[in-house]
C-alpha cells in the first residue's frame, strides 16, 4: 500500500466520521456537505438528490420527543479503489440512543474525488435490525 492510498483511506474515514458527527449533532447542512453536489442519500422510505434536497428530506417529518441522544458508531469498514477518483465502501454501524441499541446496519457507498476532496457520490442506508424499543419511526430491515 502507497502512502497514497493511507492518505486516500484515512481522508475517506474523516468524511464519514464528519457525516456521522454532525449527524448527530443535527447539524445537516455540514452533513451535506459530505455529499458531492448530486450525491444521492437512499434511506428506508425516502432518497434525496443534492444537498439541498437531503437538508429538507433528513429534517422532515415528525421526531418522537424521547429522543435526546443519537450516536451513530461505525464499525468494520471496507473500502475499495477503483483507479484515482472513485472508491467503493461497506461500512456497519450501531445507533445508540436514550433507550438503549436502537438499530443496526449498513452504509453501501460509492465515494468520488472531487477538487475539494472526497465526497460521497451515493449512500445507500441499509437497516439490519432494530429494537422494539426503538425511538426512531419503524424501519424495514433488510436481509
Amino acid at each position: 500500500m502507497t502512502d497514497t492510498d493511507f492518505a486516500d483511506r484515512a481522508a475517506i474515514a474523516d468524511l464519514m466520521a464528519r457525516y456521522t458527527i454532525n449527524g448527530d449533532r443535527g447539524k445537516l447542512p455540514e452533513l451535506a456537505a459530505c455529499f458531492a453536489s448530486d450525491g444521492v442519500l437512499e434511506f428506508p422510505g425516502a432518497s434525496a438528490t443534492g444537498r439541498d434536497d437531503i437538508v429538507r428530506v433528513l429534517s422532515s417529518g415528525p421526531r418522537n420527543p424521547l429522543l435526546t441522544l443519537v450516536r451513530h458508531h461505525l464499525t468494520s469498514s471496507l473500502i475499495e479503489f477503483e483507479g484515482a477518483d472513485r472508491a467503493t465502501g461497506r461500512t456497519y454501524f450501531q445507533v445508540c440512543t436514550n433507550a438503549g441499541l436502537d438499530h443496526i446496519g449498513i452504509y453501501a457507498d460509492r465515494f468520488v474525488r472531487l477538487g475539494a476532496g472526497w465526497h460521497i457520490a451515493q449512500r445507500q442506508v441499509r437497516i439490519d435490525w432494530q429494537s422494539p424499543d426503538s425511538l426512531f419511526r419503524r424501519f424495514e430491515a433488510r436481509h
